[in-house]
């Protein structure tokens, strides 16, 4: 994790303590199923206590994958992969760029598929001493690299359709037809069995989003064949061919920025920074709120770091309990590592 300095947050109702209190709430078992506090006193003696928490909570480092999920992506792959090859001979046989446009990107999408499927299968692994955190992160970047290839694979249609506009050539409107609408029926198929998944997974929005693609690429195809059956006019078909291109360039951006903002450890979009830090200072004992970091591994998961500074007549272990609770409760955030400090670290720590 990136570390970022935080610009330090100070409750001027307390009074400044001497004492230095430290406390950090770990998630040491690799599953993340529990957390750990620990508090030390001090001044001219030492005191130790422990704060465990236990609240029904689970926070897993794999990812939140479930059979049901990998079957979805897996028939979905099946089904995107067989009909390709299909298109693939039809737009040959018709010489329709859509339909050799939508056979590309079919198949890309049996590629992200079974990609997406091997990251869900992957974050079932444990973590290990040099993955502490497990596979769970796999996720992501293979919805980044989906993303991308979406990118890639737009351009790549909008180039060919403005070559196409410029040397046009005759199209089979009849065969071009009857494939696309069976294509259509298949990414629709497809597209209902991995809609009614987790849209929150950014694997699995990856995954929707090729198949939503090749979704267009049929009614592209379609509409273009009508359009060449009735008017003679071959330009439909490269023109429509960009306008699904445009669609599939827009979903594939957002996925890219999404995913990139959680690999760069960005603040997850259902958490408020600011909210979060006023929350923690307004809870008793809490002198000051610095150096707090929300990420996650993935966008499900979220995880927090703080420095809290305890005022002088605050029993750290209280704070500790306190701070967990308001993250579990109030943010939904059960992975939370808290150091608690005394009035005398401010000066030095605040400014890391």
């Amino acid at each position: 994790m990136a570390s970022t300095p935080q610009d330090e947050v100070r409750d001027p109702s307390h009074e400044p303590s001497g004492q230095h209190a430290h406390d950090h709430s770990h998630g040491s078992d690799p599953s993340g199923r529990h957390s750990h506090g620990h508090s030390h006193g001090h001044s001219y003696e030492h005191s130790h206590g422990h704060s465990h928490d236990h609240h029904g909570h689970h926070h897993d480092h794999a990812p939140e994958v479930t059979a049901d999920s990998e079957r979805r992506v897996k028939l979905a792959m099946y089904l995107t992969g067989g009909f390709m090859l299909a298109e693939v001979v039809g737009g040959l046989v018709a010489g329709s760029l859509a339909l050799l446009a939508d056979a590309g990107h079919m198949l890309s999408d049996t590629v992200s598929l079974a990609l997406a499927w091997g990251a869900f299968r992957l974050g079932h692994r444990a973590a290990t001493r040099k993955l502490t955190f497990g596979y769970a992160r796999f996720q992501v970047l293979a919805a980044f690299v989906n993303g991308l290839t979406l990118l890639v694979i737009g351009a790549a249609i909008v180039v060919a359709a403005i070559k196409r506009l410029w040397l046009p050539s005759e199209v089979l409107a009849g065969p071009m037809l009857a494939i696309a609408v069976l294509g259509l029926v298949v990414n629709i198929v497809a597209f209902r069995i991995l809609h009614q998944g987790d849209q929150d997974n950014l694997n699995l929005r990856g995954a929707v989003l090729h198949v939503m693609g090749d979704l267009l690429g049929s009614v592209a195809a379609i509409v273009a064949s009508l359009i060449i059956m009735t008017t003679g006019w071959n330009q439909a078909d490269p023109l429509l061919s960009v306008l699904a291109a445009v669609l599939i360039l827009r979903g594939a951006w957002s996925l890219v920025k999404r995913s990139a903002h959680t690999l760069l450890e960005g603040t997850p979009e259902q958490l408020d920074h600011a909210d979060i830090q006023a929350g923690i200072l307004a809870l008793e004992g809490v002198e000051s709120v610095h150096d707090l970091h929300l990420w996650g591994l993935t966008p499900q998961s979220p995880i927090a770091s703080l420095h809290v500074v305890v005022a002088a007549t605050s029993v750290p272990g209280d704070v500790l309990e306190r701070v967990q609770a308001y993250l579990r409760d109030g943010h939904d955030i059960s992975h939370v590592t808290v150091q608690l400090e005394g009035e005398a670290c401010l000066q030095g720590c605040v400014t890391r």
